[in-house]
């Protein structure tokens, strides 16, 4: 058995009306290795259920083998598909997951992963494009980690003005 630890970080840049547009990084070892492009639901003072992002915070990833998304992935990607990414111990928030998706309609608070990303200050909000593509690149090593006993956590920083 292979143990290790990944700690990623979402570096949110820019939160509108609809969506919150940011980046997804390795930052394991004090490197910042860049991963994907990443949506989620708009900032929100007081929560909306499937309309509200996350609080930022430092949180432990899991892998989630149960439920409709673990088995549609399970069917989608076959044996690279350990499990669902699962963000645990969210305030106020349960099955928070990493999937693909390409806009705000696609996420109930979840983080979408992408390889292209459009402005979300258009009237249409964010979109981030070959959803699958990234994933399919950004998984496995976080899956592998956890699959072996490791430990993976993510963290996510506001950088974007959320008056």
């Amino acid at each position: 058995m292979n143990k290790k630890e990944m700690n990623l970080e979402v570096v949110r840049f820019s939160s509108e009306s609809d969506s919150t547009s940011g980046l997804l990084f390795d930052i394991t070892g004090g490197k910042r290795k860049f991963l994907a492009y990443t949506l989620e639901d708009e900032y929100r003072e007081e929560k909306i259920m499937h309309e509200t992002r996350i609080p930022a915070g430092t949180y432990e990833i899991t892998l989630r083998t149960v439920g409709g998304f673990h088995t549609k992935y399970t069917h989608k990607y076959g044996e690279m598909h350990k499990g669902m990414l699962w963000v645990r111990n969210v305030p106020g928030f349960e099955y928070i997951l990493i999937h693909t998706g390409n806009t705000d309609e696609h996420t109930s608070g979840c983080l979408l992963l992408g390889d292209t990303q459009t402005n979300n200050q258009t009237k249409k909000g964010g979109f981030t494009g070959s959803s699958v593509q990234a994933y399919k690149r950004v998984y496995p090593p976080i899956a592998e980690i956890l699959d072996n006993g490791g430990k993976v956590n993510i963290t996510y920083t506001d950088y974007d003005s959320i008056d």
